[in-house]
C-alpha cells in the first residue's frame, strides 16, 4: 500500500500496462491482513491468519478488503489509454470481477482470458482444474490501446509460396463475409473457368472493383488447378501481427512446470519460489497492452517475472519499455531483484549459459513512516526533507532548484523556479500562519526577489485583495498537501 502511494506523485495516470498476480485465497495460504486502517469491522482481522488456519465465513470478505484499496490506487496510476490484467483462479474470480466492475466500471471490462496452466490432468482428483483466469479491464474502454501480437508470435511455418509469388510466403484465407450486402453479391469466374456465387447467408469479402484489383495483382488464390473456390492471400512480409483471443494454450505461453524450471535455471534450486508465472505468459500481456516505449507496473512482483518479460519483449521488437516492480516480502532483494540482475547480465555456465538482455534498474525501500496519517494529514513523524521534496515535486519545482532548510532567505523557503518562490511554513506540533510578520521575515534581495509567492501554512490572516496585489498564493497544509 505505502509503496503504491509513494508512486502516485510521479506516476499517477502514467502507467500503460498493469499486471498483478495477487494471492489466490484458496484456503491454503498463510497470508495475514495487515493494512493500517481504523475501520472497526476490519481491525479485528489485523495480524490474523487469513488462510486455512483462519477459515471462517469472512475469509472472502478479508480478501476483498485487502484487494480493494490496492486496486483503487492502481486505477489512479493507470493511464487513460492503459489496461490492467489480474491473474486469479476459481476461488475469487467471481468476487474479483464484481470488485473490478465497481472500481474500473463494468463498461470498461475487456475480456476474461483462460490460461491453460497445466500440461496433463491432476491425478489426485477426478475432475481437475487445468486453467487459471486473467481478468482484463481498461481505464477507459473508448481510449484503450491494445496491440496485435507481433510477427514473432506468428507460426511462420504455416506460410508457403507454391506459386513463387514475388511477395514471398503467404497463407490463403476465406474471401467471404457474413451477411448480405448487395454490392458484394456477384459471380466470380476462376482462371480455370469455374463459376462461384457467395455461399448462403454470406457475401464476398470485397466489392467487385476491389476484387478485380486483387485479382490483377495476383493476390487471389484458386487452388493449384485454378478451379477452387476463391481465397485471398495474406503475406508474411505484410503481416502486422495476429489478433489475440482469450484462449491461451500452454504451448504458446507456457505452463507451471516451465515457470519453475525458469526459476531454477536463473537462481538455482536453493532459491525456491512456490507460484511463479512463466515468462512467456507475462510477455504476451506486455506485447498486447504496452507500447514499445511504455511503462509496465507489477505490484505483486514475486519472482520478478514481469521485469524478465519486459526485457525479453524489448529484445524481440527493439522496444524501450520500462518496468516498476513492487514487492513487500523479505525475498524482494534475494529473489525478485536478483533475478532481474541475472537476466540483464546473463546466467548459467558453459554451453548452457544464457546471454544477458541488458538494461539496468534501481532498487528502493519504502521509508519507515507514511507521509500521511490515516486521517489524510501530514504525518509529523516524517522528516522535513521528505515533506519538502514531496511538496517541490507536486508544485513542479525542479530538484536542482531546491535549497536546504538552513538558508539566508527564510527557514520555510524551498526554492524558486520560473519567477515563482515556494515556501513551506510548517511546524510538526504547532500551527503556522501566513501574516505580515511572516512576510517581513523574508530576506529576498533585489536579484532573487520572485514575481510570485506560493506559501503553504496552516492559517492565513491576510485579505484576498492583499494576496492578489502582492501576487501571493496561500495553500492550507492539511487540505492542499493531502492529494494522496
Amino acid at each position: 500500500m505505502e509503496a503504491l502511494k509513494a508512486l502516485l506523485p510521479e506516476f499517477e495516470g502514467r502507467i500503460d500496462c498493469i499486471y498483478i498476480d495477487p494471492p489466490y485465497n484458496t484456503g491454503n495460504e498463510n497470508w495475514v491482513y495487515n493494512d493500517a486502517v481504523n475501520d472497526p469491522r476490519i481491525l479485528r482481522w489485523l495480524n490474523k491468519v487469513v488462510g486455512k488456519e483462519g477459515e471462517d465465513f469472512s475469509r472472502h470478505d478479508k480478501w476483498l478488503c485487502m484487494m480493494y484499496p490496492r486496486l483503487k490506487l492502481l486505477h489512479r496510476l493507470l493511464a487513460d489509454e492503459g489496461s490492467v490484467f489480474v491473474s486469479i483462479d476459481d476461488s475469487e474470480a467471481h468476487h474479483l470481477r464484481l470488485l473490478l466492475d465497481e472500481i474500473f466500471g463494468a463498461k470498461n471490462f475487456i475480456a476474461t482470458v483462460v490460461w491453460q496452466r497445466r500440461t496433463s490432468p491432476d491425478a489426485r482428483v477426478n475432475l481437475g482444474a487445468a486453467h487459471d483466469y486473467i481478468l482484463a479491464y481498461a481505464k477507459d474502454i473508448n481510449r484503450c490501446r491494445l496491440n496485435r501480437l507481433d510477427t514473432s508470435s506468428i507460426n511462420a511455418e504455416a506460410f508457403k509460396n507454391p506459386d513463387n509469388d514475388p511477395r514471398g510466403p503467404w497463407v490463403s484465407t476465406d474471401f467471404t463475409a457474413q451477411g448480405y450486402r448487395p454490392n458484394q453479391m456477384y459471380t466470380i469466374v476462376t482462371p480455370g473457368g469455374a463459376s462461384y456465387e457467395p455461399p448462403p447467408k454470406r457475401c464476398w469479402g470485397r466489392v467487385e472493383p476491389e476484387y478485380q484489383r486483387l485479382l490483377s495483382e495476383g493476390r487471389m488464390w484458386f487452388g493449384n488447378d485454378g478451379n477452387a473456390r476463391p481465397r485471398i492471400k495474406t503475406y508474411l512480409s505484410e503481416t502486422e501481427g495476429k489478433r489475440a483471443w482469450t484462449w491461451w494454450a500452454n504451448d504458446e505461453v507456457g505452463h507451471n512446470q516451465e515457470s519453475k524450471k525458469e526459476i531454477f535455471a536463473i537462481l538455482g534450486e536453493e532459491r525456491h519460489f512456490d507460484t511463479p508465472k512463466p515468462e512467456r505468459l507475462i510477455r504476451r500481456i506486455v506485447q498486447i497492452a504496452a507500447p514499445r516505449n511504455g511503462l509496465v507496473l507489477d505490484s505483486y512482483a514475486g519472482s520478478g517475472t514481469t521485469a524478465h518479460a519486459v526485457l525479453e519483449a524489448n529484445r524481440l521488437d527493439n522496444g524501450n519499455r520500462r518496468f516498476i516492480l513492487v514487492e513487500m516480502m523479505d525475498y524482494a532483494e534475494s529473489i525478485t531483484a536478483e533475478r532481474v540482475r541475472r537476466v540483464m547480465d546473463g546466467y548459467g555456465e558453459g554451453d548452457k549459459r544464457v546471454p544477458g538482455l541488458g538494461g539496468g534498474f534501481a532498487f528502493y525501500a519504502v521509508g519507515q513512516h507514511a507521509l500521511f496519517d490515516d486521517d489524510g494529514h501530514l504525518n509529523p513523524a516524517v522528516d522535513m526533507d521528505t515533506m519538502r521534496r514531496y511538496l517541490a515535486y507536486t508544485e513542479g519545482l525542479p530538484a536542482e532548484a531546491m535549497v536546504g532548510c538552513d538558508n539566508s532567505i527564510n527557514a520555510a523557503y524551498v526554492g524558486s523556479h520560473d519567477g515563482r518562490a515556494l515556501l513551506f511554513h510548517y511546524q510538526p506540533h504547532a500551527g503556522t500562519t501566513l501574516d505580515y510578520d511572516f512576510l517581513a521575515g523574508l530576506n529576498f534581495d533585489a536579484a532573487t526577489r520572485p514575481e510570485r509567492l506560493v506559501v503553504y501554512a496552516d492559517y492565513c490572516t491576510l485579505g484576498e485583495d492583499f494576496l492578489a496585489r502582492a501576487r501571493i498564493v496561500f495553500k492550507k497544509i492539511p487540505r492542499d498537501l493531502t492529494r494522496l
